[in-house]
């Protein structure tokens, strides 16, 4: 697309976007009418100029999620007394493999009604002896896998992890229920399978149960490993870990918020990519940090009840999610907790003191902030499975000394792709605050500097869906 010309107002350019996008076919949503807005934390309530109501049929998908269902799985779950990784596996009513096989059945009961869109597998390798493994040990997921119609090599993965822990990690015997640590995810990825069974997406979805990661992410590390090594597109996961209860250690409740930790700097980030990082900023602009601003984007509505609070940092002190392990594969990912954590319950052992009972037992789960912490999942992985990929090739040319922008992409592949949205922020505000339509181009220049400001680009369908935006990189 040529330069606009010398003198435009940005009122003007946003006008003329917009007709470019209407001539494109692009259904025109919130953010496509959005002018300048105040990044989230100053605008008391304000959501970001990329935000994206839900529509009709996601209405309809958040409205089936079940916090009856939820907490009927985190009770079968606990029952099992320990889940332990190195607890027995071949106990009918008690340990890892009852819980296994139990799963397993419960995906596949969800799975018989998507006439065969969902497939169920048992993930297993044995895992040698290595830190918090003793001896070698098998160690299984279980993925419910719901095919894409049209896209089916892109895919988005949403766990939780259903092994369990007491005190002392090595001991795998002891009454280990594991409710809200982290039974309260599985039920999240069990409630998505059953809701998500009947329906068609674009892209691929993964619903995951996986094991070993009290033990040291080992379930997690295999499944990343294995979408890599299959060349497997990963454009997003969301591990739920401890989104059991809305109360703090000090009795305080908070049961409309969950925090979203989000990397910034990529794990594996090259020296290479490291200087060009450093020459052109971009440190609160990685993959997962785009994740996770699209998550607020979609799922931070009326039709959830909840506010995600992102969090800039990997994980939490002194610990880690099964997130980490896709991170290390390049694969953008984020870790959904409970706003604040109470740790009298978390990995303790289940008994009563001066009255008080203790153990991570089901009593101490709040079932409907489950069931939002899923309509909150559920927002996000459908309408990820639903809108175009992110962008790729996505680059800021800088090839000329030049007060003006120009961006350039690959276009995509997606039958129902429309056209592309430039969005824009100032380097110290967290959220993108204005979104211009450009239509269905691979190149697009802005009349404003790339010296004073962050850009991205994102994608967007005949329906109006939006994809995560892609931050530039440097091209000459």
């Amino acid at each position: 697309m040529s330069p606009h010309p010398r003198g435009t107002n940005r009122r003007t350019v946003l006008a003329a976007g917009a007709a470019a996008t209407a001539a494109a076919g692009i259904t025109a949503g919130p953010a496509a009418a959005s002018g300048p807005a105040a990044p989230a934390d100053q605008g008391a309530g304000r959501p970001p100029a990329t935000a994206q109501r839900p529509g009709r049929e996601l209405r309809a998908l958040l409205a089936e999620v079940d916090a009856v269902r939820i907490e009927a799985d985190v009770r079968r779950l606990a029952a099992f007394g320990t889940r332990h990784t190195l607890s027995t596996q071949d106990d009918p009513d008690r340990g890892i493999g009852a819980a296994r096989d139990w799963i397993h059945r419960r995906m596949r009961r969800h799975a018989a009604a998507s006439g065969g869109r969902m497939t169920v597998e048992l993930q297993s390798y044995v895992q040698q002896p290595a830190n918090r493994i003793p001896v070698p040990t098998r160690i299984t997921n279980v993925l419910a896998t719901l095919r894409g119609d049209t896209d089916p090599d892109r895919v988005y993965v949403v766990s939780g992890h259903y092994d369990s822990r007491a005190s002392d990690v090595m001991d795998a015997t002891s009454d280990a229920p594991g409710a809200d640590d982290d039974a309260s995810g599985v039920a999240v990825a069990l409630e998505l399978a059953r809701v998500l069974a009947t329906r068609r997406t674009a892209a691929t979805i993964v619903l995951a149960a996986v094991a070993g990661e009290e033990q040291g992410l080992y379930g997690a590390a295999h499944m990343a490993e294995q979408f890599r090594a299959g060349g497997v597109r990963v454009q997003g996961m969301f591990t739920n870990d401890i989104v059991g209860s809305s109360t703090a250690d000090d009795g305080t409740r908070d049961p409309r918020t969950v925090r979203l930790f989000a990397e910034g700097v990529p794990t594996a980030e090259t020296p290479a990519e490291a200087s060009t990082r450093r020459s052109v900023g971009g440190e609160n602009d990685s993959p997962a940090r785009q994740l996770a601003r699209f998550v607020r984007d979609v799922a931070e509505n009326d039709a959830t009840g909840m506010g995600v609070r992102v969090i800039y940092r990997r994980d939490r002190y002194l610990r880690g999610g099964d997130h980490i392990p896709f991170l290390e594969r390049r694969f953008p990912a984020a870790r959904f907790t409970e706003p604040a954590e109470d740790y009298a319950h978390q990995h303790q052992d289940v008994r009563v003191e001066d009255g008080k009972q203790y153990g991570d037992l089901p009593e101490f789960c709040d079932f409907d902030y489950i069931a939002r912490v899923a309509r909150v999942n559920l927002a996000a992985v459908w309408t990820l499975a639903q809108a175009p990929g992110t962008p790729t090739g996505v680059g800021i040319v800088t090839s000329a000394l030049t007060n003006d922008t120009e961006l350039v992409w690959d276009r995509g592949t997606e039958p129902d792709l429309a056209g592309y949205e430039v969005v824009r922020r100032e380097t110290t505000a967290p959220e993108w605050t204005e979104v211009e339509p450009v239509g269905d181009v691979t190149r697009h220049t802005v009349r404003a500097s790339k010296d004073n400001l962050f850009f991205g680009v994102r994608a967007v369908n005949r329906a109006g869906q939006r994809s995560p935006v892609a931050f530039p990189v440097p091209r000459s």
